[in-house]
């Protein structure tokens, strides 16, 4: 704790000093294990309510692969809202990265000026998301690029301005900021420099975005926030299988650059069934989880099954208790209609994201709502987010918000 400490700031000098409470909670919970597969992290709501939690804790939380929000039938498939139209498609179980691979070749298939190029795709990708595609298209549209991130993206609009459809891939998320200047300065303010004579709109970004358990700095931020601040672009961040086909044919075939983040712990983690026809889902709109009255809650990416568990757990303490959870789906352009038709019902917001706090899109959540919603709140708007530091290694489970973080939030945000 002394070096840990020694780097830190007074303020989170503090925070990191609630680790030692790990050993305490050890000793006195009753089901420390329990605890721990919760992803426990500072800072700890109190004693009293883990003992009250703990004993049946096994019974009601769940791992993703046991989600309720994964649709893991045929029938349940179907009934997705944005695939009553498919109600005669077969389907297949496939995980998230596969998902990705069948959402790129139906693209390939209906579309022959679709090219797809980044480091190391032509053998499948670190992730395996393009693997078989170079074999199926040909190497003249599955290839590889040189290391260079600022030299993909260039080729990319400048291919995307010609009339191809250019599907780039950044390896990680990490890796996006040497091209910053080609995605903010070039491909998004493209068309409205040219007095929409020219664009670039048939430009997808593909890249792995957020934690996954031992990545450390460089393999596991979420920087959506850096190009929601830039017009001209759209950001989506699917949480499933069906959302990672559906919405990524729909962003390769908008009219407009589509920055794509795959949240890589879910690639083989999230599991369901799947239509094997081509579908959209459409972009900008949020997803209507969980239905409830007393608080919203909102998240998108691999967070939503954190605070699935972080509401099982807000219920499960306060008998009575609604909550109504929302998944963004797209951050740019984001869903405010549905965030703030739902607050103006329960009063309450509570936003969760994985990203540091300050800066976050949860701060522009918060300043539309209150906006929108003022009169309606009856308790501040509560954000649950990643620490002001640099992305942790070993305290990683420290760092980003865990069931028991957005639960005490949501809690907090009720009895206010």
């Amino acid at each position: 704790m002394t070096c840990l400490s020694a780097k830190l700031s007074h303020k989170y000098r503090v925070q990191a000093m609630q680790i030692v409470k790990l050993s305490f909670m050890k000793k006195h919970t009753r089901n420390f294990k329990v605890v721990k597969t919760l992803n426990l992290a500072f800072p700890f709501p109190n004693l009293s309510i883990l003992r009250r939690f703990a004993s049946s804790a096994d019974e009601e939380l769940t791992s993703v692969a046991n989600s309720k929000f994964l649709r893991g039938t045929r029938d349940l498939a179907l009934e997705h809202p944005g695939l009553l139209h498919l109600k005669k498609s077969e389907t297949k179980k496939i995980n998230l990265y596969q998902a990705v691979n069948e959402g790129l070749t139906t693209a390939m298939s209906s579309d022959e000026k679709a090219v797809i190029f980044g480091e190391d795709v032509a053998f499948g990708g670190v992730f395996r998301c393009s693997v078989g595609l170079a074999e199926k298209f040909g190497k003249d549209r599955v290839f590889n690029m040189p290391l260079t991130e600022q030299g993909i993206i260039g080729f990319a609009i400048g291919l995307a301005s010609v009339g191809h459809t250019s599907i780039a891939e950044i390896q990680f998320a990490d890796y996006v900021f040497p091209a910053f200047d080609q995605i903010v300065n070039e491909a998004a303010k493209f068309r409205y420099r040219s007095g929409n004579e020219f664009d670039c709109g048939g430009l997808t970004i593909r890249m792995p975005c957020m934690a996954v358990g031992h990545g450390g700095h460089y393999h596991s931020q979420s920087p959506e926030a850096y190009f929601a601040h830039t017009p001209g672009l759209k950001i989506v961040i699917p949480r499933s299988p069906i959302q990672a086909k559906g919405l990524l044919l729909a962003s390769i075939r908008d009219p407009n650059p589509v920055i794509f983040m795959e949240p890589k712990v879910l690639y083989r983690a999230a599991v369901e069934h799947v239509p094997v026809d081509d579908f959209t889902l459409p972009l900008g709109k949020a997803e209507i989880l969980k239905k409830g009255n007393d608080v919203t809650i909102v998240g998108y990416g691999s967070q939503i099954y954190v605070l699935e568990n972080a509401i099982v757990m807000a219920e499960k303490l306060i008998p009575g208790l609604s909550c109504e959870l929302i998944d963004l789906q797209t951050i740019l352009p984001w869903d405010i209609d549905t965030v703030a038709e739902s607050v103006n019902k329960t009063g309450r917001l509570v936003i969760a994201h994985e990203a540091p706090q300050t800066g976050g899109f949860g701060s522009e959540i918060v300043a539309s709502i209150q906006e929108r919603c003022f009169l309606r709140l009856e308790a501040p708007i509560k954000r649950v987010a990643g620490w002001d530091i640099p992305f942790p290694l070993i305290y990683e489970k420290f760092y980003i918000p865990s069931a028991l973080r957005c639960t005490e939030a949501i809690i907090q945000t009720v009895r206010f």
